[in-house]
């Protein structure tokens, strides 16, 4: 395992991003507690965190977000997701324990999930923004796998109350990007 997943999860999102204006920051996403200033803060902040954390193995403390949408948010994003990519890069990364809020795991599994939560927060983007959600179909595919083998259901709830709702049923024609959000509680 190695960083290429994050880097592809960054670089799905990145585009996404680009795409973005001042005024589409007040829109409703999938996420229905968030707007799509809430999302764009959230992922820049993701971003910044999981860099930390495999920085330093250390989950960081206190509140790592904050409102980057006044400026370039596309250029905060990129300058985020080099950051993770490089601390995931670095040779012991994959090994090394890294704390997370539910406890310790090894780098070669938080890769997965800062790559699927940035990777699935930019299809929140898309969908909001109007543009096509078949990101990267390879990459989703990947990243839904690993998901079912990681996700617990003690993970999903109420929007707002847990980090993933329940799982909505989609067809299994639908893009694998689809599936994903649709595997992590978004309507699609």
């Amino acid at each position: 395992m190695s960083a290429d997943i994050l880097e592809r999860a960054c670089n799905s999102t990145a585009a996404v991003l680009d795409l973005a204006r001042g005024a589409d920051l007040d829109q409703p996403t999938p996420c229905l507690s968030w707007n799509v200033r809430d999302v764009i803060n959230h992922v820049i902040g993701s971003a910044a965190t999981f860099a930390r954390i495999a920085e330093t193995g250390s989950y960081p403390a206190g509140d790592t977000e904050h409102d980057c949408t006044a400026g370039d948010f596309s250029a905060a994003f990129r300058r985020q997701a080099q950051r993770v990519v490089a601390a995931f890069s670095a040779p012991d990364a994959m090994s090394k324990g890294m704390q997370l809020p539910f406890g310790e795991v090894p780098g070669a599994i938080c890769v997965w999930i800062a790559a699927a939560d940035i990777f699935t927060h930019g299809w929140d983007l898309a969908k909001a923004l109007g543009q096509s959600t078949d990101l990267d179909p390879g990459l989703a595919g990947q990243l839904l796998a690993r998901l079912q083998s990681l996700l617990p259901d003690a993970m999903r709830g109420p929007d707002g109350e847990a980090a993933f709702g329940p799982i909505v049923e989609v067809a299994d024609s639908a893009p694998a990007a689809d599936r994903l959000a649709a595997f992590e509680g978004r309507h699609p």
